[in-house]
């Protein structure tokens, strides 16, 4: 990982949660033991259930939460357990999913752009305005409508505001935490167009947070499937969704609304019940209580995240099932 933008080694985010007055203090392992590599220029999907620790695990990367264990690397410098916001924030910014409440009401657009650079030291009065007019036009806004508030916008521009906010300062990663899941159908589709256009026109790297693998597929180069604070499977998006080898995965991949694919055919890929609390995760394998083809082994051994072929890997103790 010697020419990796951002590196994760054994990354581990735990909240203690409880009180000696009401049984004991417990540690709720929302993040635990992630190891993950992102590369100039590439886009990673992050995939999973609601509650399996994406969300954390990016906040941790932007340096808002305190990692409990391990070493988050940017451009080959270790981080420390608290950051420094202001020298990171060149680097790495963050599109939030709800862009209602990501936006203060009080600022206007203006306001909100030019206050990174502002606060940054970047440029004068001049360079400012022509920076934030820029950037507006990047992301298919009017420039002169630069003094209106957030509520004079549709919810599409306002996602748009929050794209131009995270680029403003030129950062080389840009995490997209569900950047269209709050957004009508018909707009989505112009919202992620719109930050593959400026990848390429821009040279970003993203890793683009989804439950959704249908925007995950369009836009990912690989992609990391997460469950319960761990990462089951990484590879290359076509490995992981023509070839997945960890049941969870093909669980994800078999629920994508397919009217074309037979039911018989995936019904042994669903996954049983409800994902398990972080709180007490199950022992070993932390699927198994879900999984179709748990076995003795998957209650009492955590299956390690091994190779199954170059860049793809699984951590399934029947990883080599082709079925």
């Amino acid at each position: 990982m010697a020419d990796a933008l951002l590196e994760l080694d054994d990354l581990a985010v735990h909240y203690q949660v409880g009180s000696r007055f009401q049984g004991g203090v417990k540690a709720l392992k929302a993040v635990d033991g992630i190891t993950l590599d992102v590369k100039p220029g590439e886009c990673l999907g992050l995939v999973g259930e609601s509650g399996c620790g994406k969300s954390t695990l990016a906040l941790a990367i932007m340096g808002l939460v305190a990692p409990t264990r391990g070493v988050i690397r940017l451009e080959g410098r270790a981080l420390g357990a608290r950051p420094d916001r202001m020298e990171t924030a060149r680097t790495v910014q963050m599109v939030f999913q709800d862009p209602y409440a990501s936006l203060n009401p009080r600022q206007t657009v203006r306001r909100t752009l030019a206050d990174p650079l502002r606060l940054h030291g970047v440029g004068d009065k001049a360079e400012i305005e022509a920076r934030v007019a820029d950037m507006m036009a990047r992301v298919g806004l009017r420039p002169e409508h630069a003094d209106r508030y957030p509520h004079e916008f549709s919810g599409g521009q306002r996602q748009r505001i929050g794209i131009a906010r995270a680029l403003i300062l030129r950062p080389k990663l840009v995490i997209c935490d569900e950047p269209v899941s709050a957004l009508d159908v018909s707009i989505r589709a112009q919202i992620i167009n719109l930050l593959m256009e400026l990848k390429d026109e821009l040279g970003l790297a993203y890793i683009v947070i989804s439950h959704d693998l249908g925007v995950v597929e369009h836009v990912s180069d690989r992609v990391a499937v997460m469950y319960l604070g761990r990462i089951v499977e990484r590879g290359g998006w076509r490995e992981i969704f023509e070839n997945p080898r960890h049941p969870y995965t093909r669980a994800l991949i078999a629920a994508i609304p397919d009217p074309f694919r037979r039911s018989a055919a995936t019904a042994d890929r669903k996954a049983r019940g409800e994902i398990a609390s972080a709180l007490d995760p199950p022992p070993g394998c932390h699927f198994h209580p879900r999984c179709p083809l748990r076995a003795d082994v998957c209650a009492t051994q955590a299956p390690a995240l091994e190779p199954i072929a170059d860049g793809h890997l699984a951590a399934c103790h029947f990883r080599d099932r082709t079925g």
